[in-house]
């Protein structure tokens, strides 16, 4: 391997590093490879260039562009922080990639008489990260009250899904249909009229929040041996937070009073929502359907029973 004296030209540069020659007088024009003028105008190139343009090579070579190359060589960044940076930019372009192979497996795998409205519902959403950012907006719409960031962040786990870094057609699918729910007019005003006529009522929506939680807790094993709504532990907590933060107690009328108070959580489309939560994150058992449990729970606990016979079921199903 030729050895470079003071200077040498850009030729034997070329050779030493494997770089063609106009790839360097490339990256000597932008400033990326220093270089001095001999005496008849040609580019000459000390030792370091060899160093300099060696450890471009390379970081070229495992993706990085030159921005971050001049970051790097002006020693703005670290080699390690210009690749992980560029790592980042990686997932979420594959995260892209994956989403729109999942999107078109969707249409691909629509019988004919289901492909034209699956387009319209799929083409309507950017993405998993346009269709999560539309559900925390709808729910923090949907809550006048107010609640703690902390509480908040709690409840957006329970209620937004993550979207996977690499979907399934129906979690595609589950994403789309949730963007579409969080865009109906009809169910946002009916979850804000419930809230604002709740906000002089509930003394600490953050308590209510936590008591609901613990209630959906208590009945998760039971949702997920498939059994149907009942009275039991469960909702006995889920009435109690209620009443608590009314400063009620339990009984046959204050059931009755928030069953009304739910009946927009008990809406098709909000069963639908949790459904599609449990879809999209792939999880066969959410909180969220556990609250659906406790609700026609309390359909069930607050309907005068059936002469001769135990009250009709709600149906959490």
């Amino acid at each position: 391997m030729p050895l470079l004296d003071e200077t040498s030209g850009i030729g034997d540069l070329a050779r030493l590093t494997g770089v063609p020659v106009r790839t360097i007088r490339f990256y000597c024009d932008e400033g990326i490879i220093d270089s001095v003028r001999s005496t008849g105008g040609h580019r000459r190139f000390d030792r370091a260039a060899v160093e300099r343009l060696g450890l471009v090579r390379r970081l070229r070579r495992v993706g990085l562009g030159l921005p971050s190359i001049r970051q790097v060589l002006a020693g703005e960044r670290s080699v390690a922080e210009a690749v992980a940076a560029e790592r980042a930019a990686l997932d979420v372009r594959l995260a892209d990639l994956a989403w729109r192979r999942a999107s078109l497996r969707a249409v691909e795998e629509a019988g004919p008489a289901d492909r034209a409205a699956r387009l319209e519902l799929l083409a309507a959403m950017e993405g998993g990260g346009a269709a999560r950012d539309a559900l925390i907006d709808f729910w923090r719409r949907a809550m006048v009250a107010p609640v703690s960031e902390a509480m908040l962040t709690a409840f957006v786990a329970i209620a937004v899904p993550e979207p996977p870094a690499d979907p399934t057609p129906p979690q595609v699918l589950a994403f789309a249909e949730l963007f579409a729910l969080a865009g109906d007019r009809e169910l946002t005003r009916g979850l804000l009229a419930r809230a604002r006529a709740a906000a002089g009522l509930i003394a600490d929506e953050d308590e209510l929040v936590s008591g609901i939680g613990e209630a959906c807790a208590l009945v998760q094993p039971m949702v997920r041996a498939g059994e149907p709504p009942r009275a039991g532990p469960g909702l006995d907590r889920f009435v109690a937070a209620h009443a608590a933060v009314r400063g009620d107690s339990d009984t046959p009328r204050f059931r009755g009073r928030l069953l009304a108070y739910v009946a927009v959580d008990r809406d098709p489309r909000m069963r639908r929502y949790w459904r599609l939560v449990a879809e999209a994150g792939g999880e066969p058992v959410t909180l969220g359907l556990s609250y659906l449990w406790l609700t026609d729970s309390l359909a069930r606990s607050a309907r005068p029973a059936r002469p001769g016979g135990a009250a009709r079921s709600g149906g959490a199903a």
